[in-house]
C-alpha cells in the first residue's frame, strides 16, 4: 500500500522510524490519532487504521510525495520515441552492418557517409572521430569535429561543413542529415553511457542511419525500430583475414616477437611489463585511457612504421577501438578488468566475451604486413578460458540506456525547490516509469557525486545540472580540487582566465622524475580538457579555450616524451609512489585486488616493480599526495563533508563500518551520523605510525617484531615474496 503512494523501501524504512518515535515521545499528538492509538490498545481498532496517519506524517517529513502524482508524470520514460517527434515525422532507413572486428562494416557505412550530401558520424571515442575528421578531408570532403572539449572547421572562415565526425554524446539532433554513422551500436547496454546511443539511435534526424556494431546488437534494434514504425535493412560481414588462437602462452617476456601487443587492465601492469620488456633491449610503444590523444595517436605510428625500432606494444583495453594498429599477436597478461556495474558499483571480473573478441580481433589487420593475426596468454592457466571465450558469441543486448534530461529535473526541483540536485536525481530514479522490456535507467552515480561536491556552491540549478555532466574522473583528486575552483570561480562571476589557470596548474611544468610525476602531468592535461569542456558551454566565464588548447599542445608534448621514458621513472620511483598510484587508479587497497585476482586463479603481477632493487621499509608505506591535500585543502575551505549513506559506506570499506579491510584490519574511526570526511587519510597514516614506532624500539625482540612487520607487509600485498626473503637476509646480516 505504502509503495503506491510513493514509498520506496527506503523511504518507508526511515518514514516509519519516525512516525514510530513521534507516536512514542511526542506530547501534542492529534486529537484523532491519539484516539486511534487508544482504540488499537484496547484492541477497538485494527493497526490497518492507522496508515492514513502514517501516510499523512511521511508526507510532512518528505514533502515530495504531496505532489506524487505529478512528479511520476514528469518522469515517464516508458514511451522514449515520443521524446523526438520530428525524427518520427521522417521515413528514416535504418542499416544495420553487423560483424567482427576487422570485417570491414564501419569501412563500407563510411563510403557511404563520404558520398553523401551531408553526413554525422557519430562516434565512441575522440580518437575515432579525430580519424574520421582527418580522413573525410584528405579525400576532399569537408568535414567538421565536434567533440566535448573540441571544435574543429574544415573551412578557414569556421563556417560549419555539411559533414561532421563527433563524439555520440555531441551528436546533433536538431539537424537534418542525408546519411548517419552510429558506431559500435552494441554500447547502448553501457551502464553508464548506454544513453547517448539510444539518444542518437532514436532522435538523429536522417533519411539513412547506419548502425555498426555486434551481431548481438541486432535484435534490441528491430524491436526498437518496430516499436516507431521502420524496418532494419542487415548487411553481415566476415572477418577478412585469419585468426588463430596460439596452442601456448607465453609464459616469458623473453618470447616477445615483433608485432606483439600484450594486453593490460592497469597502469600498474603497464608499468611493470614495459619495465621487463626494455631490459631485454626492446623499444615498447605504449597505450592507457589517462594518455592525451596526440600521445597515444605518436605511440601508434612508431609501432606501425615498418622502418621504426618500436616493435612491442604493451597497452590497455584502450586499443580495442579508436586506433589503427598493425598488430602480429594480441598477448592477455591477465583476463580480469576491474569494471562498473549497473549500479555504479566497481567489480574484478573476468572479461566478457564481447571485450575478448574486440580486442582479440585486432591481431591481424588486412592490407598490412600482419595480415594473419594470432591470440594467446601470458599464463597457460588463462589460456583455456581465453579458448571460451573466444569461441563464444557476445551475450544478446537486451536493453537500451537512457538518462534524464535537464528539463525533467527543472520541473522536477520546480515541485520540490527545497531538495538537493543529488536528492532530486534520487528521487527521479525512484519513481520514474521505465519499459523493462527494453530499456534501463543508466548510472547517476558520478553525476550525483559531483552534484555534492558543489552542494555548497550557489549556483542555478540549469549550470549546477551542466557542471554535474563534466566528463572528470571523481577518482583523481587534483581534478576535482580544480573542479571545485572553476565551479567556485564561476558562482562568483569571475572569469576563469589563462592567467588564473596557469596560476593554479602552476603552469610551465616540468619534466616528470617519477612514474607519480606523470600521473600528475595526465591529470593536468584532464583539467585542461574540463576548462575546454566549460569553455563551450560557459563561454563568457571560461573565455581563452584557444590558449588552453594551445598550452595543452605543449603539455601533450612532453607527455609524449615521458612515456618513452617509463622505465626511467619506474626507476626513479619509490614502491610508495606504484603503490599510490594504483590505489588512486582502482579507489581500494592493493591488498584487496591481489587477493581477488589470486582467487581467481589468473596471472597477476603482484611482483611490481619486482627487481634487483631493495626498498627501504619506510618507503614502502602510503603517505598522502600532494594531489590529496590539494582536494582535502579545496574541501574543508569550504567547510564542506561529502555525505556517504550507510549502504555506500558499507560497500567501499566493507559492512562493519570501517572494520576489515582484508584479514588484517587497520581502524578508521567516522562520525555515526553517516558522513566520512574526504580527507581522511587516517589508515595510512596508523600504519606510517606502526612502522616509525617499531624503528624506535629496543634491539630487544627486533628479530621476532621485524618478521612479523614483514609478513604483515607481504600478507597485505605491499611487498612480494621475493623482496621478503631478500629483506630477511639483510636484516639478518646487520643482525
Amino acid at each position: 500500500v505504502a509503495f503506491e503512494h510513493g514509498l520506496d523501501d527506503y523511504t518507508f524504512q526511515e518514514a516509519f522510524i519516525s512516525f514510530r518515535k513521534h507516536c512514542i515521545h511526542s506530547k501534542s499528538l492529534s486529537t484523532d490519532l491519539h484516539i486511534l492509538l487508544s482504540d488499537i490498545i484496547q484492541g477497538a481498532g485494527h493497526t490497518h487504521n492507522i496508515f492514513p496517519s502514517f501516510l499523512k506524517y511521511a508526507k510532512q517529513v518528505f514533502p515530495h510525495l504531496q505532489c506524487m502524482d505529478d512528479l511520476c508524470m514528469i518522469s515517464d520514460l516508458s514511451n522514449p520515441p515520443n521524446w523526438y517527434p520530428e525524427a518520427r515525422s521522417m521515413n528514416r532507413r535504418l542499416i544495420f552492418h553487423a560483424g567482427p572486428t576487422n570485417s570491414g562494416k564501419t569501412y563500407h557505412a563510411l563510403q557511404r557517409f563520404l558520398q553523401a550530401e551531408s553526413g554525422v558520424y557519430c562516434s565512441p571515442l575522440k580518437m575515432l572521430a579525430n580519424e574520421v575528421y582527418a580522413k573525410s578531408n584528405e579525400k576532399g570532403t569537408p568535414c567538421d569535429l565536434v567533440t566535448g572539449e573540441e571544435r574543429r572547421y574544415a573551412r578557414q572562415d569556421s563556417v560549419t561543413s555539411s559533414h561532421v565526425a563527433s563524439t555520440v554524446e555531441m551528436a546533433n539532433i536538431s539537424h537534418n542529415y542525408e546519411v548517419a554513422i552510429i558506431d559500435e551500436i552494441q554500447m547502448l547496454r553501457e551502464p553508464m553511457r548506454g544513453w547517448a546511443w539510444t539518444r542518437a539511435l532514436l532522435g538523429l534526424k536522417a533519411k539513412e542511419i547506419h548502425l555498426c556494431g555486434e551481431e548481438a546488437a541486432l535484435p534490441l534494434i528491430q524491436q526498437l525500430a518496430l516499436s516507431i514504425g521502420e524496418e532494419v535493412e542487415i548487411h553481415r560481414y566476415k572477418r577478412l583475414t585469419p585468426l588463430t588462437i596460439e596452442m601456448d602462452a607465453l609464459e616469458n617476456f623473453s618470447n616477445v616477437q615483433s608485432g606483439d601487443c600484450i594486453v593490460c587492465f592497469s597502469k600498474r601492469d603497464i608499468h611493470y611489463v614495459t619495465r621487463n620488456i626494455e631490459k631485454l633491449g626492446h623499444q615498447v610503444a605504449v597505450i592507457y585511457g589517462g594518455l592525451p590523444p596526440g600521445t597515444k595517436l605518436a605511440q601508434a605510428q612508431k609501432f606501425n612504421d615498418p622502418n621504426h625500432p618500436c616493435k612491442i606494444m604493451v597497452a590497455t583495453d584502450a586499443i580495442g577501438m579508436g586506433l589503427n594498429l598493425s598488430i602480429r599477436r594480441i598477448i592477455f597478461n591477465s583476463l580480469i578488468k576491474p569494471e562498473v556495474n549497473e549500479k555504479g558499483e566497481k567489480e574484478m571480473n573476468t572479461i566478457s566475451v564481447s571485450q575478448a573478441l574486440q580486442i582479440g580481433g585486432r591481431a591481424g589487420r588486412y592490407g598490412t604486413q600482419w595480415e594473419h593475426g594470432y591470440v594467446t596468454t601470458m599464463k597457460s592457466e588463462a589460456l583455456p578460458t581465453l579458448r571460451r571465450l573466444m569461441a563464444s558469441k557476445p551475450n544478446i543486448v537486451e536493453k537500451a540506456g537512457l538518462h534524464p534530461t535537464a528539463e525533467q529535473i527543472e520541473l522536477f526541483a520546480y515541485h520540490i525547490p527545497n531538495y538537493t540536485l543529488s536528492n532530486l536525481i534520487d528521487i527521479f530514479v525512484n519513481v520514474c516509469t521505465v519499459d523493462k522490456s527494453s530499456y534501463f535507467m543508466c548510472g547517476m552515480d558520478d553525476f550525483k557525486f559531483l552534484g555534492d561536491l558543489i552542494q555548497h556552491i550557489n549556483l542555478p540549478l540549469r549550470s549546477r545540472y551542466v557542471f554535474c555532466c563534466a566528463p572528470i574522473n571523481n577518482r583523481m583528486t587534483f581534478v576535482c580540487a580544480m573542479f571545485l575552483k572553476m565551479v567556485r570561480q564561476f558562482s562568483e562571476s569571475e572569469p576563469a582566465t589563462l592567467t588564473w589557470l596557469c596560476h593554479q596548474l602552476k603552469w610551465p611544468m616540468q619534466p616528470p622524475q617519477t612514474i607519480e610525476q606523470l600521473l600528475h602531468l595526465e591529470q593536468v592535461f584532464d583539467v585542461m580538457d574540463l576548462y575546454l569542456w566549460l569553455s563551450y558551454r560557459f563561454p563568457d566565464m571560461f573565455p581563452e579555450g584557444e590558449s588552453v588548447q594551445a598550452i595543452q599542445g605543449e603539455l601533450d608534448q612532453l607527455i609524449e616524451v615521458s612515456v618513452g621514458k617509463i622505465t626511467s621513472l619506474v626507476r626513479n620511483s619509490t614502491y610508495q609512489v606504484a603503490t599510490q598510484a594504483l590505489e588512486t587508479e582502482y579507489g581500494y587497497p592493493i591488498n584487496h585486488r591481489t587477493t581477488k585476482k589470486r582467487n581467481a586463479n589468473v596471472n597477476f603481477s603482484a611482483e611490481v616493480l619486482e627487481s634487483e632493487e631493495i626498498f627501504p621499509l619506510n618507503d614502502v608505506v602510503n603517505k598522502t599526495s600532494n594531489d590529496e591535500q590539494e582536494f582535502s585543502r579545496e574541501v574543508s575551505e569550504a567547510g564542506h563533508v561529502l555525505p556517504i549513506t550507510r549502504k555506500s559506506r558499507d560497500e567501499v570499506y566493507g559492512k562493519k563500518g570501517m572494520k576489515r579491510r582484508h584479514n588484517r584490519s587497520i581502524m578508521v574511526d567516522y562520525d555515526e551520523d553517516n558522513t566520512v570526511p574526504m580527507n581522511t587519510m587516517e589508515p595510512i597514516l596508523q600504519q606510517q605510525k606502526k612502522l616509525d614506532n617499531y624503528n624506535k624500539n629496543s634491539t630487544s625482540g627486533r628479530p621476532k617484531k621485524r618478521k612479523r612487520v614483514l609478513e604483515h607487509l607481504l600478507e597485505r600485498g605491499l611487498i612480494t615474496p621475493k623482496m621478503l626473503a631478500q629483506l630477511k637476509k639483510e636484516l639478518a646480516e646487520d643482525d
